[in-house]
């Protein structure tokens, strides 16, 4: 009998955790692309290991130094899908056609927009220390997920593949 039940547990979790990579998996494929510009960061950051902190300047408006719990910003994109803050949603004020949600979480320390962190393999951090975007997929909802780093040309930030020549 304690078999069968850590059987059905173990089966409970695979469900969930398949869902979970379900859903990041259907908003990667489907989500609407954003670039969050990153706010100035601390050189040493690249330095001291194999990731970068990610600060977004769009988490310094003064208008979210008010805000007390989690929430959502309304934002607009524009032509080259560069994130512009409009406001800290308000349920009773509807989306405009040219507006998106992103989820944000109040914290002790600020606001954060999803991801904190980029990390990459041991030595590349030369490849990434031109980065000035943020690239997201959104989600209706305003959930996101980090895909990747853009330089101020907007270019991807990608290390050479391991077998490469580079």
């Amino acid at each position: 009998m304690r078999r069968i039940g850590i059987l059905v547990i173990a089966v409970v979790i695979l469900i969930i955790v398949n869902f979970a990579i379900y859903q990041k998996e259907q908003l990667l494929a489907q989500g609407t692309t954003l670039l969050l510009e990153l706010a100035p960061r601390d050189p040493r950051s690249l330095i001291q290991g194999d990731y970068l902190v990610l600060r977004y300047k769009i988490a310094n408006e003064p208008e979210l130094w008010k805000v007390d719990k989690n929430g959502a910003l309304v934002i607009e994109r524009d032509d080259k899908h560069i994130a512009q803050f409009k406001r800290v949603y308000n349920q009773t004020i509807p989306l405009q056609k040219n507006e998106l949600l992103l989820r944000f979480r109040k914290r002790q320390h600020g606001i954060r927009l999803g991801a904190e962190s980029f990390f990459f393999q041991e030595g590349h951090a030369q490849y990434y220390e031109n980065a000035r975007y943020g690239e997201l997929k959104v989600a209706a909802s305003g959930e996101s997920i980090l895909v990747g780093l853009r330089d101020e040309k907007l270019n991807p930030l990608v290390a050479p593949h391991p077998n490469s020549s580079d």
